[in-house]
């Protein structure tokens, strides 16, 4: 774990690692802030390719039943142009002409793309195979610490973190507009990448039964910014107030911005919605399924906090499925909505009809 961490760190960097799979050696780089596909395959002997997600491939109109694949770049690729292959919503030529030679990516390449997406970047991977002339020079810079090497199966299994190793850090008591007698305790995960909040409200000593919850991912521009674009302010408020109705509950505020893509990848997400995409298609344009997020998270700090029965305040059925996978007794469900208007109903369509969530009552205008 401890070298993963140091590679997404250099890979958010923008510096090349190597993912070793047994015989086969792969240099690694992210698409952000690379200054020259050239140099890669100068230090690894072999062109490089771009390795892209299926999701990716599919809003280009590749069909492909891998997770991901690699695909072959011209000699004479630019940064923009191969910028543009990993998430531009327009290609200069047709996809077929671009992708051809297209192959499913190897393990070592899987674990490339993971990295990408632990790492908060675009989910596409420059990579470059090492040759056997190049090989004798990598593993002398590997051993000097020029290189870092990480093992190409933990590479690919990063996204999921490490269950039952989240770390309680710090807490005090923070008295809320809706909820005076609040305490927030900071968990943090152990690569140090992402920190996440339980907000306990009320006394948990009185409560009985099924503890009424809210899984809360971060939206920095509508949390704190009150952004008109999505509902998630509202909800946040909305969920604080109903929990301290309700007798006390907790809220998990999780780090899991833009449905896990981070904030980069939201803004970026919200400029292609503006071309005309819906918030689906636009994180599908960037190389992101439907809902990056992961919930093991959320099952550890319930367990930190003794909670093991919920009254779950959600819209999302994913999240009633991922605590019950986590051993979450969900006792039952309260829906959690925030005002329709007519700069987020493009949105929430989305998430009802795209996402599966469970909106009806307040797009017909019920509540």
């Amino acid at each position: 774990m401890y070298k993963i961490e140091r590679a997404i760190f250099d890979i958010r960097r923008g510096l090349p690692v190597v993912v070793n799979a047994g015989e086969q050696r792969l240099l690694v780089q992210a698409l952000e802030g690379i200054e020259s596909v050239e140099a890669l395959a100068q230090l690894a002997g072999e062109r490089p390719s771009l390795v892209l997600t299926r999701h990716r491939l599919a809003a280009m109109g590749m069909t492909l039943t891998a997770e991901a694949a690699s695909v072959p770049l011209a000699a004479n690729i630019n940064t923009h142009e191969l910028h543009g292959l990993a998430s531009a919503a327009m290609l200069p030529q047709p996809a077929g002409g671009l992708l051809s030679g297209l192959k499913p990516a190897s393990l070592a390449e899987l674990g490339a793309i993971t990295l990408m997406r632990r790492a908060l970047l675009i989910p596409a991977a420059l990579c470059a195979f090492v040759s056997e002339e190049a090989a004798e020079d990598i593993e002398q810079q590997v051993a000097e610490g020029r290189l870092l090497e990480v093992d190409a199966k933990e590479a690919e299994q990063c996204l999921a973190g490490a269950q039952g190793m989240l770390k309680r850090v710090s807490e005090a008591n923070i008295p809320l507009e809706d909820a005076a007698d609040s305490r927030f305790v900071l968990f943090r995960e152990p690569d140090g990448l992402r920190e996440h909040v339980a907000v306990v409200i009320g006394k948990p000593e009185r409560w009985e039964g099924a503890v009424p919850l809210r899984m809360h991912s971060a939206c920095l521009t509508g949390d704190l910014f009150g952004s008109l674009r999505c509902d998630c302010g509202e909800q946040l408020r909305n969920a604080v107030a109903d929990i301290q109705s309700m007798g006390g509950g907790v809220l998990l505020y999780l780090a899991q911005e833009g449905r896990g893509i981070g904030l980069a990848n939201k803004l970026r997400a919200y400029t292609l919605q503006d071309g005309g995409l819906d918030t689906v298609d636009a994180d599908q344009m960037l190389g992101f399924g439907d809902d990056e997020r992961q919930y093991a998270v959320a099952v550890d700090m319930l367990n930190a906090l003794d909670i093991g029965q919920v009254q779950l305040l959600t819209n999302n059925p994913l999240k009633i499925e991922a605590l019950r996978q986590g051993g979450i007794e969900v006792v039952a469900r309260q829906a959690l909505y925030g005002s329709v208007t007519d700069h987020n109903q493009r949105y929430l369509n989305a998430k009802a009809t795209r996402g599966g969530h469970l909106l009806e009552d307040v797009l017909s205008g019920q509540r």
